[in-house]
């Protein structure tokens, strides 16, 4: 016999082939071959010859680049002396030749088989939720602080890091932050400073951090370098020094504020008898002087200093270059808008992130298994149970779909919304064969009809009961909201009428 199908049937598959395209890619991201770039340091040639997180590498100076193991291969033996070596890397999109005297800071990882993104809940990390202390944040005061907080992060090289504007029920706008792999004293240390810099002279301000203020900073190793290194009892200590560029206006304020501070003779030359003292966060962090030179004068050329211990010179040279990257950032980005605070704070460890994957994986299968022999056994219909998981299945796969269509993160609110789509899937569909067999007084097409009535008002009576959902709780259940309100809409949308054309068939047969 020769089965047609209906234009219903034809649309679901349609949706579900582009749904699988969208999962997989094309070509599928399980065949590609190299590795993804997760982050680069900003301050290393390969950042400044192009190399950028989200690139694929696929070869390393000429030899073919599979997976991490010959990554790291590549790069083994490589860099045996003081001398600079050249790196020839490429990417499925750019070519990015560099010279260097050590190892790049690249960190890479295998290829995700998917286009799937997964919240912190099935990949471990921390995640925070933030508002400003003792202020309520209007909806732009939410989304300036986010957007500097965003900036700030990515100027500090911190790739793995989405932040989002939240609010609850009430209106209450929060901030929250999410960073896969990081720890909870990581997350806050990275927002809970303000980074409010400023550099006065006495009590007047001379500038601040920002744009405003400042044109630009120096991060080049010809004007921001380690300065001086020296060995105490303690250990060893490291001082820094960049230049920054002050734009016109804080420049004559510079003079305004110099051209009555009176000069003196030190051992180093003459300087004025009051320094340059420069905050952050209201703390001092150093105390400089200012030539006699630069009295009175516009100058829009600032060298700042600063510095750092450690207990051997290595660790003192990494941490001195670490808080002057710390300082150049807050110095480009300016300081956040208020003072904040955490609300809550959470972490999840890989391992129980994948844990949690397995269980919710495997309690989908036997979920599935479980509703599927119960309609087998109730209808005594191998035909139309097939049809019912085949549905069921169609509609998770549209899901995944449109997740990775629109890279939605899926945690564990978002999954169990996926079971929850099954769940209000099977009921319909049970309701559509129920009605399918009920007495023949009435017609096969107005049975269908009438299931469908009963179906569109579950739709919208548990549509209505998802709105709320996206807000509540800060907006941590946003996922199991979205992710419902997205399995109903494409089940009562293109699932089910497909489904109840089946069984038109099926019944006819």
């Amino acid at each position: 016999m020769k089965i047609r199908l209906t234009w219903k049937i034809w649309l679901l598959i349609i949706v579900v082939f582009f749904s699988i395209l969208s999962v997989v890619g094309f070509p599928p991201a399980f065949l590609q071959k190299g590795v993804l770039v997760t982050s680069v340091d900003p301050t290393s040639p390969a950042f400044d010859q192009g190399l950028r997180e989200g690139q694929i590498i696929i070869s390393v100076d000429g030899k073919k680049i599979n997976d991490v193991s010959d990554f790291i291969a590549s790069f083994q033996d490589k860099f045996v002396s003081n001398q600079p070596v050249r790196t020839d890397i490429i990417t499925k999109d750019s070519e990015v030749i560099f010279l260097s005297n050590e190892s790049p800071q690249i960190t890479v990882s295998e290829i995700p088989s998917t286009n799937l993104k997964l919240g912190l809940d099935l990949i471990g990390g921390s995640r925070a939720l933030v508002q400003a202390k003792d202020k309520e944040l209007s909806d732009a005061e939410a989304t300036e602080l986010v957007d500097i907080t965003q900036n700030r992060l990515n100027e500090f090289g911190l790739s793995d890091i989405k932040v989002r504007q939240v609010s609850d029920l009430e209106g209450n706008n929060f901030m929250l932050v999410e960073a896969a792999g990081a720890s909870p004293s990581d997350i806050k240390d990275l927002i809970s400073q303000q980074g409010k810099f400023e550099a006065k002279i006495g009590n007047a301000t001379v500038f601040v951090g920002g744009e405003k203020d400042i044109s630009s900073v120096c991060r080049d190793s010809s004007c921001a370098y380690i300065e001086t290194c020296g060995q105490s009892e303690t250990g060893w200590s490291c001082n820094f020094r960049f230049s920054i560029f002050l734009n016109p206006s804080a420049a004559e304020r510079h003079a305004e504020i110099t051209k009555d501070i009176p000069s003196e003779a030190t051992p180093q030359g003459r300087y004025l008898t009051q320094t340059l003292d420069l905050y952050l966060d209201d703390n001092l962090v150093d105390s400089l002087q200012i030539s006699e030179s630069l009295k009175g004068r516009v100058e829009t050329r600032i060298s700042i200093s600063g510095g750092a211990s450690g207990t051997t010179r290595d660790e003192a040279v990494v941490s001195a270059e670490e808080s002057m990257h710390h300082l150049q950032t807050v110095l480009v980005t300016g300081s956040l808008p208020f003072q904040l605070e955490i609300v809550k704070l959470d972490s999840i460890s890989p391992v129980l992130g994948k844990d949690f994957t397995r269980a919710i994986i495997l309690a989908g299968i036997l979920a599935l298994l479980g509703a599927s022999l119960v309609v087998f056994a109730r209808y005594r219909n191998f035909k139309s149970s097939l049809a019912l998981v085949l549905t069921s299945f169609s509609e998770i796969i549209i899901i995944l779909g449109i997740a990775s269509l629109i890279s939605w993160n899926l945690d564990l609110p978002s999954i169990a919304g996926i079971l929850a789509t099954i769940g209000t899937g099977f009921d319909d569909q049970i309701v559509i064969l129920d009605e399918s067999q009920r007495e023949k007084f009435l017609s096969l097409g107005q049975r269908l009809k009438r299931a469908f009535s009963i179906i569109m008002g579950a739709y919208f009576t548990a549509l209505v009961a998802m709105f709320p959902l996206l807000w509540a709780g800060a907006g941590l259940l946003k996922g199991f909201a979205f992710t419902t309100i997205i399995g109903i809409t494409a089940g009562v949308f293109i699932t089910r009428p497909a489904f109840s054309d089946v069984v038109r068939k099926i019944t006819k047969d």
